[in-house]
């Protein structure tokens, strides 16, 4: 055997051990494939945003597969849609999923707030938020650099005025907005019916908030006098509504000094 054919041997017989080895552990060693899961996982949206509270899409089918839930109804952003197509293949009755979109709870734009100081440096909300909470007056409001526009899988968000703020019609309450807002500004709002809103989270004696805001939060409490359905309250300086029992009758927008209370429809 002349010295080509013998490597052309040699080269073939390392080739059928390789493949001889490789089809083994392929059989030794694999995952077993839970098609239930898989398809569960074909009726989520597949954001993988984690506001479901498991480990993304993947997760949460897989606990569904497993019967660690049977609550079909946590993907928000899949909606009724996604819970009756999971109820079909668990067998279980299809949860209703409540209508939710984020909320930008701030006014500070440029109208209402000043800058306090001039930033020079990398122009995201939480890196400007470590100097001085933010460039503008307001230490408490929107810096308006973007991280949650960035961070938006279904571009539900911009930037007007210096403010971000969210188109209701976009966004499909994944939460992913609100995990990166610095200044825990975002808030999930029903969508069910008009809510109230405080556009605020300046925490700050009213006093010191008019200097740095001009519709911040003033803690008056002239709100939650006028609230006959009990469904706002102030604490540390501010005001806040409990959107279930707010009825959108508008009263405490009205009787609001600087008009920080907004009437929402979503």
């Amino acid at each position: 055997m002349n010295l080509i054919a013998l490597s052309v041997a040699i080269v073939a017989g390392i080739g059928f051990l390789c493949a001889l080895i490789l089809s083994l552990a392929s059989v030794f060693f694999a995952v077993p494939v839970d098609e239930k899961a898989e398809k569960i996982r074909e009726c989520l949206p597949g954001a993988n945003c984690g506001a479901c509270g498991f480990s993304g899409c993947d997760g949460y089918a897989a606990a569904l597969s497993k019967g660690e839930t049977t609550n079909t109804a946590l993907c928000v952003p899949g909606g009724n849609d996604a819970s009756s197509a999971i109820a079909k293949i668990t067998g279980g009755e299809a949860g209703s999923v409540r209508p939710m979109s984020a909320v930008v709870l701030c006014q500070g734009n440029f109208h209402n707030v000043e800058q306090k100081l001039e930033y020079d440096g990398v122009e995201t909300c939480k890196m400007a938020a470590q100097l001085f909470g933010g460039p503008k007056s307001c230490s408490y409001g929107c810096i308006g650099f973007g991280d949650c526009v960035k961070a938006c899988p279904y571009n539900a968000i911009f930037i007007c005025d210096g403010v971000a703020r969210i188109n209701p019609d976009s966004c499909k309450a994944c939460k992913t907005c609100v995990s990166v807002c610095p200044k825990g500004l975002i808030e999930m709002i029903p969508r069910d019916d008009v809510k109230t809103a405080v556009l605020c989270k300046n925490c700050d004696k009213g006093a010191q908030t008019r200097k740095q805001c001009k519709a911040g939060c003033i803690g008056c409490m002239k709100c939650v006098k006028t609230c006959e359905a009990g469904a706002v309250k102030v604490e540390n300086n501010k005001a806040s509504v409990d959107y279930d029992k707010c009825t959108g009758c508008g009263k405490c927008h009205e009787a609001c000094p600087v008009k920080c209370i907004d009437l929402l429809k979503l």
